[in-house]
């Protein structure tokens, strides 16, 4: 038999993460996760709040550095006296289903500094690197009154595109050695990157690889405005070089997104596949439940056996969905 969950104080809850309390920041994220019943409540207290942080996103394949390169971003956020949350999208136990936690291990000395705020959540075998919770986790953080969020997805490599729909600034983390110039240019990696950077560059081959990112840059047929010029950052994290680099690139795209328009733009595209996935998720629910209850084991047994096709079953749950038949 399912527990009740049980009832949740949400102003209460809102005003202390707005004052700063981690243990009611932490506790509104928990209500995300868990899809509580008052998360509809917590997201229309928190909606006036929004639109303050600057969120973003590092991404890159497994060994580059990503973890290593938001601990040195954290030191020098803080140093400007900013306050800094750090959303780490964990691999899922295929099993329990637990995020690996590993980011906050390696993040383990900012764990005291009040300023600063680490969570790990699992992905859960989302597709693009990122947990389906992540927007709106991302909302409370925002809400929640943190200068700089900081969104670092999974190592997995050409899926993690999706973290450009979910920043406002996207950071592209590549090492020298490791074919991530041929891996940009076959995933996609090249049309999201906001700023690339080119970590371990102490390393053979770092000019190689900055040459050939500023080369494929430059060559790349991009959809974004020429107005603003990605920009290639060499760092060595694990020494904090580069870093200073680093931060100026990223207050500088900042006031390039807000001067130009394209941080609202963004954000209202953010927006609409918030919304969508949303209606969507609520939809499966009241068919049957968040698994395959949208289409009946009758309708996919009469795919199976050839009885019907593919198409016209999918004009069937469309037309219960809408309650009306698809005009051809």
């Amino acid at each position: 038999m399912a527990q009740t969950p049980r009832s949740v104080d949400v102003p209460s809850l809102v005003e202390q993460a707005r004052e700063g309390r981690s243990r009611a920041v932490a506790r509104l994220i928990s209500l995300v996760e868990d899809g509580h019943p008052a998360l509809p409540e917590v997201m229309a207290a928190l909606a006036q709040h929004t639109g303050g942080a600057h969120i973003i996103g590092l991404t890159g394949s497994p060994g580059v550095g990503k973890s290593t390169t938001t601990a040195a971003l954290i030191a020098a956020f803080r140093a400007q006296g900013k306050r800094v949350a750090v959303l780490a999208v964990d691999p899922s136990s295929p099993f329990s289903g637990g995020a690996l936690l590993g980011d906050r291990i390696r993040m383990e000395q900012h764990a005291t500094d009040s300023g600063v705020f680490i969570r790990s959540v699992a992905s859960r075998g989302h597709l693009g690197g990122l947990s389906f919770a992540t927007p709106q986790v991302l909302r409370v953080l925002d809400a929640a009154g943190f200068d700089v969020v900081l969104l670092e997805t999974v190592g997995v490599g050409q899926s993690e595109v999706e973290v450009a729909a979910r920043a406002d600034t996207t950071v592209v983390i590549v090492a020298p050695g490791m074919g991530d110039g041929i891996q940009a240019a076959k995933a996609g990696i090249l049309e999201i990157g906001d700023i690339f950077v080119v970590n371990k560059s102490d390393r053979d081959g770092a000019d190689d690889t900055v040459r050939d990112l500023r080369h494929m840059i430059q060559l790349g047929n991009r959809e974004r405005s020429v107005d603003w010029r990605t920009p290639v950052v060499r760092t060595v994290a694990s020494r904090g070089d580069g870093i200073p680099d680093l931060v100026d690139s990223l207050a500088a795209h900042r006031d390039w997104l807000t001067s130009s328009g394209a941080l609202t733009e963004r954000r209202r595209r953010r927006a609409q596949a918030e919304i969508e996935a949303i209606a969507l998720a609520t939809l499966r629910r009241r068919l049957g439940g968040d698994g395959g209850g949208l289409v009946s084991d009758e309708l996919a047994s009469a795919v199976a056996s050839g009885a019907t096709d593919v198409y016209a079953a999918a004009h069937q749950v469309v037309d219960r969905l809408t309650g009306e038949p698809e005009r051809q």
